[in-house]
């Protein structure tokens, strides 16, 4: 099947846009599948790494190349809609003079964007960092959705922001909520009292819902981007974020979400989390307790605890609450009714997330009990999948990671992948529990719950209905969100799915299933 390859010479799409075409292109009919993407040499790497095409073609960096794979009486069609959707025709045509967009920030400064303190930066990897500085320069803070930024030019930017008390978010910063602003993939919440900073995206979405949901509300939520806390770049967004939320006075309670940084960047982070002088809950993911409460900081294990322990701070100064939900009469009575409904020789987790942070969380939560757990993106005591393409035994997979998003959009934009791996584990007659994240807000897909419930329908069908899998998800939302997490909710409850609001449930609801069936 020849693939249709045009390119759409000196055309600037962002890679959540460009995502967002892909997806509607390729639930066009008669077509497989569709990758619209600037043309770096980065991406079109990836996209032969993929099979999406076999050689490079002729085209610059400030070119948007598309990919379609279908029949062949449907690429013209394909390439129609692209073209349709791409096209930023003139509404004029009258003789009206019409404004010209601004091409570069000091023209948005002079004119559509006047007073403005923030620039979102979305470009090509290898032109973020000189787009970042041109904001710095002129007194902007920063959010840089852009990845593939090199290290060296992170640094120099984060430093030259943190000499002058700008926050650089990012490089590869998904998610922040700024003055109550949602901003890239963030989640409807109301303003509050708690100040959140992390360097997972799915992490901060996770903990600000549950705040919501708790009935508080955060002041801001601040990303710093993956390589923000490593050894290189020494927490520098982070420090930037402490200091700004600690001189803030509706800040009251602050929270800090990241896997464990190095000891040296630990030193530095949690000295300015006590210089804030207000309370600080620390979420280290995979962290042990008394290394955080040794230094006297309030520790959360997981997303969950993180976000109602900064709650319980905030209304009463004292933290409790811990994600003991193993020991809920309710959760065991969940799990003995889902293992009880098995048929035999189901024995195995199968994780198909398509948050990382949700993924890696879950990993920490049961590399304990299950000490043969694999996955794509493994932990220290977990072991990598062999055939990334194909499960055994006990699997927990984040879908959202490179080795699956290579040439097509992302999990949350587009469920194809994880439909085909919902079809693809229930058909295995080992397989108990298929576990599922479903993330809800800006940039996220418009329904999730529509799709995936007729595809766990149909896949609890053909594995043989009564005594197929198991199916549990955990929403990450707010009934504030485009979404409405609750319509979610009632969606996939209909379709046989037992829903948690939080991945530490969800979770512990796969571990008490599991337990019921070596019992």
């Amino acid at each position: 099947m020849t693939p249709l390859v045009h390119f759409f010479p000196n055309m600037y799409r962002d890679s959540v846009a460009l995502m967002q075409l892909s997806t509607k292109i390729a639930q066009l009919p008669g077509i497989e599948a569709a990758s619209a993407q600037m043309a770096t040499d980065a991406n079109i790497d990836l996209m032969v790494e993929a099979g999406l095409i076999d050689q490079r073609p002729a085209a610059r960096p400030n070119d948007m190349l598309l990919v379609v794979r279908g029949e062949e009486a449907s690429l013209q069609t394909a390439l129609d809609f692209a073209e349709a959707a791409l096209s930023e025709k003139a509404k004029g045509g009258d003789g009206t003079v019409q404004k010209v967009p601004p091409r570069a920030i000091v023209m948005a400064l002079e004119d559509e964007a006047k007073g403005a303190n923030l620039a979102l930066i979305s470009t090509p990897g290898a032109f973020a960092a000189a787009e970042a500085m041109k904001a710095l320069k002129l007194g902007l803070d920063v959010m840089i959705f852009s990845d593939n930024v090199p290290v060296d030019e992170e640094i120099a930017i984060k430093r030259y922001g943190h000499a002058r008390n700008l926050l650089v978010m990012g490089p590869d910063c998904g998610t922040a909520i700024i003055n109550g602003v949602p901003l890239a993939f963030a989640n409807v919440v109301r303003k509050g009292g708690i100040g959140v900073v992390g360097a997972s995206g799915t992490g901060l979405q996770q903990v600000t819902c549950l705040i919501h949901q708790a009935g508080e509300g955060v002041t801001q939520a601040i990303g710093t981007g993956g390589h923000d806390l490593s050894e290189a770049v020494g927490g520098l967004t982070m420090l930037t974020a402490l200091k700004q939320l600690g001189g803030d006075p509706e800040t009251r309670v602050i929270v800090l979400i990241s896997k464990p940084p190095a000891k040296a960047v630990a030193d530095k982070v949690l000295a300015a989390a006590r210089a804030t002088g207000k309370p600080v809950v620390v979420c280290f993911l995979g962290a042990a307790l008394a290394d955080v409460e040794s230094r006297g900081f309030d520790c959360a294990l997981t997303l969950e605890e993180a976000a109602r322990r900064a709650v319980e701070a905030l209304k009463s100064g004292k933290a409790t609450f811990r994600s003991d939900h193993g020991a809920s009469a309710e959760l065991q009575g969940r799990a003995k009714r889902l293992a009880a409904s098995l048929g035999l020789g189901r024995k195995y987790l199968r994780g198909l997330y398509s948050g990382g942070t949700f993924c890696y969380e879950a990993l920490i939560l049961l590399q304990d009990v299950l000490p043969a757990l694999q996955s794509n993106t493994p932990t220290k005591q977990t072991a990598r999948m062999p055939d990334l393409w194909r499960s055994s035994g006990h699997t927990i997979m984040d879908l959202g990671d490179d080795d699956f998003t290579r040439g097509r959009p992302h999990p949350m934009i587009d469920p194809a992948l994880r439909l085909e791996r919902i079809s693809q584990e229930s058909a295995d007659a080992e397989t108990a529990i298929i576990l599922l994240d479903v993330v809800l807000g800006y940039g996220a897909h418009e329904n999730p719950a529509s799709v995936l419930a007729p595809a766990i329908e149909k896949a609890r069908a053909a594995a043989g209905g009564k005594g197929a899998p198991v199916f549990v998800a955990q929403i990450c939302g707010t009934d504030a969100d485009p979404q409405h997490m609750d319509r979610q909710a009632e969606i996939l409850r209909a379709a046989g799915v037992d829903v948690s609001f939080s991945n530490a449930e969800a979770v512990a609801l796969v571990r008490a299933v599991l337990e019921n069936i070596k019992g």
